[in-house]
C-alpha cells in the first residue's frame, strides 16, 4: 500500500473525478507553485464515489492564492477540507463563482474576446444558473463527463 504522509497545515481537495486532477493543477495555478509543498493522488480507493475511484491533491502551507471557487463550476462533487494543526477544521463545497474569468473559451467564432488576443474570456453566471459570455450572451456549455 502507498503512504502519504498527512498534511499539518493546508487543504485537502478530494473527491475528484479520477483521472482529472492534473488538469485541475493547471487551471489552479497549482503546477508553477514552488512554495507549498503538493501531493497528487489518482486513482485512490473511494466508497462514495460512483466509480469506485477517485483523486486527490493535498497543499500543505498557506494555499489563499489558490482560486477554489473555480472548482465548483469544474465539478460540484468537489469538498475542500481545511487542516491546522494536523486536524480537519473546516470541509466545504466551494459555490459556483460568479464570474469565470480566463478559465474557458467563448465557443462563439464572432465574438470579440475570440478574435482580439488580449480580451479576456469572461463568463457570469445568470440568475438561471447557467454561465453567459459577457460580450456575445453566448451560453457556456458545461460537459459533465
Amino acid at each position: 500500500m502507498l503512504n502519504i504522509d498527512e498534511i499539518q497545515n493546508g487543504i485537502v481537495i478530494d473527491h475528484i473525478k479520477p483521472g482529472t486532477a492534473i488538469g485541475l493543477m493547471d487551471l489552479l495555478g497549482i503546477k508553477g507553485n514552488r512554495t507549498s509543498s503538493v501531493a497528487l493522488i489518482q486513482n485512490a480507493r473511494s466508497s462514495k464515489s460512483p466509480t469506485g475511484r477517485k483523486d486527490i491533491i493535498k497543499v500543505e502551507g498557506n494555499a489563499a492564492w489558490l482560486k477554489l471557487d473555480v472548482l465548483a463550476y469544474l465539478d460540484p462533487d468537489i469538498t475542500v477540507t481545511t487542516i491546522q494543526d494536523g486536524r480537519p477544521v473546516r470541509k466545504e463545497k466551494p459555490q459556483p463563482p460568479r464570474r469565470l474569468v480566463n478559465i474557458v473559451r467563448c465557443r462563439n467564432p464572432r465574438c470579440i474576446s475570440t478574435v482580439e488576443e488580449e480580451c479576456d474570456q469572461i463568463f457570469e453566471l445568470g440568475a438561471g444558473g447557467k454561465y453567459r459570455c459577457v460580450y456575445c450572451e453566448q451560453e457556456l456549455q458545461v460537459n459533465k463527463d
